[in-house]
């Protein structure tokens, strides 16, 4: 089967009407009521509620009665017919409800879509170094699986020290990855992997990102792609990542729908990489068009906290600041969880969320030769930390590997570092893993305490200055 290079640009906005619709007529809401219960108050507006955010699986969300005051945040739909704005107007008029938001559309990989970079892909589809590792053949022993040589020895290990912050911890505790699932079966990461969620399917276990696409394309993938290191070319997936693919392959991804599938397992894959002994708790949050909402991140990360995540890894990012969303970081920090967000690939100084709250550990990308990635956003309220993300070689379904750029893929570089912290010190919280993390390779401003050194990490004492006081 012949094998070429081909340019495929994502079309993130390309969404169906119905998807559109439910981000029109799908609201936020957090309540505040002594007098009537959530369904009293949808039924008397004339809503629908569609679920509690508000850690829904838990038993201390169970219904109260009238006078059982209390707060919690909920999903309600209203009428198609109706517009955003009335049902606006109609919530702000009740006493009860102390916020509204929109469930919003967010997507990966951490950029509002806005036209396609054509040279920026035909530049990484170009790097001969990224695709001389990918198309290496030769497999190596890591840790309780063999992995492709040029995934274990790639420049970002060696940048960050992999190999000598393994002779002091290679990982503890439990990483959540909120993204779009994962490949359970590929044989690097099936033994790192625990029970998760699938908030698409709404329903617990593996959150196989395999369930995003139709019988159809699963058949022609798993069957053309099990020989995909055997190939002499690359095609560009989508604006941040590479892989080798057979043609019928390529027909595949090029659809719009399936323009993100792969980023969970290659995301995975690079936490795998820095904290083997680490568990991965894959939840699955975006389809594989990239597209999620506000209210499954919510729950994600509430999930997260109350099946024993240590850390939560979120590669993606948005602009518009949600109340909830910041809501369920601050109970998450306050459980001892570190959050670690991705600084998004407009290559501008700004801010996005969640990586600008002042509690996630926002993580901007680098170049091997250690300078700012041109795609990574940058500044001093964004950035805590930066890590590579360019050619980053890492797994991708269906027992192969991909390179990632942006970053999307120097976030799991930091969450697989505190879990490395979670070993020697199973007190890490937010503020000791950024101090810890602290000792870094100073780079240019707007790159927070600079490029991630694991060993020095590991090595570092506490130090008297607050290290989140300056930069972010």
């Amino acid at each position: 089967m012949k094998r070429i290079i081909v340019l495929i640009l994502p079309i993130f906005f390309a969404l169906s009407a119905k998807a559109a619709a439910r981000s029109e007529s799908h609201f936020i809401v957090a309540v505040q009521s002594k007098d009537e219960t959530i369904e009293q108050l949808c039924d008397r507006l004339g809503l629908e509620l569609v679920r509690s955010l508000d850690r829904p699986h838990r038993a201390r969300t169970q219904r109260h009665g009238p006078g059982d005051e209390r707060r919690g945040t909920y999903l309600v739909k209203a009428s198609d017919q109706l517009s955003h704005e009335a049902v606006s107007e109609i919530l702000r008029n009740e006493q009860s409800i102390e916020l509204i938001e929109g469930d919003r559309r967010v997507f990966l990989p951490g950029r509002k879509a806005r036209g396609p970079r054509t040279q920026n892909l035909q530049n990484e589809a170009r790097d001969p170094a990224t695709s001389e590792r990918l198309h290496d053949r030769r497999r190596v022993p890591y840790h309780t699986s063999r992995a492709l040589i040029g995934y274990v020895q790639q420049p970002a290990t060696s940048l960050t020290r992999v190999g000598a912050a393994h002779r002091i911890a290679t990982g503890a505790g439990t990483v959540a990855v909120i993204d779009t699932g994962v490949d359970p079966t590929h044989p690097v990461l099936k033994r790192s992997l625990i029970e998760g969620y699938d908030f698409i399917e709404d329903e617990p276990g593996e959150a196989s990102e395999w369930r995003g696409l139709d019988e159809e394309a699963v058949a022609i993938l798993q069957q053309s792609t099990v020989a995909i290191l055997e190939g002499t070319s690359v095609a560009v997936l989508n604006q941040s990542t590479v892989a080798i693919l057979e043609q019928h392959s390529v027909d595949v991804l090029s659809d719009p729908k399936y323009s993100a599938f792969g980023h969970g397992t290659m995301v995975a894959g690079i936490i795998h990489l820095v904290a083997p002994k680490a568990k991965i708790m894959p939840l699955r949050v975006f389809r594989a068009d990239g597209c999620s909402r506000t209210s499954d991140i919510i729950r994600a990360i509430y999930y997260a906290v109350d099946n024993g995540a240590n850390v939560i890894n979120m590669s993606f990012s948005f602009v518009e600041f949600s109340p909830e969303l910041m809501r369920a970081i601050n109970f998450a920090t306050r459980q001892g969880v570190v959050c670690v967000s991705s600084a998004g690939n407009e290559g501008i100084e700004t801010l996005v969320y969640p990586a600008s709250f002042a509690n996630v550990l926002g993580v901007a990308a680098t170049t091997n030769a250690d300078f700012r990635s041109d795609i990574s956003n940058y500044g001093e309220d964004l950035v805590s930390l930066a890590a590579p993300g360019e050619g980053i070689v890492t797994t991708y379904p269906g027992r192969n590997y991909a390179a990632g750029f942006g970053t999307s893929f120097s976030t799991p570089f930091v969450s697989g570092a505190v879990a490395l912290l979670f070993e020697v010190d199973s007190y890490v919280d937010q503020y000791r893993a950024m101090e810890k993390l602290s000792h870094s390779k100073k780079l240019s401003p707007g790159l927070g305490y600079g490029r991630l050194d694991l060993y020095r990490a590991l090595r570092s004492r506490r130090e008297r200055e607050d290290p989140l006081s300056n930069p972010k």
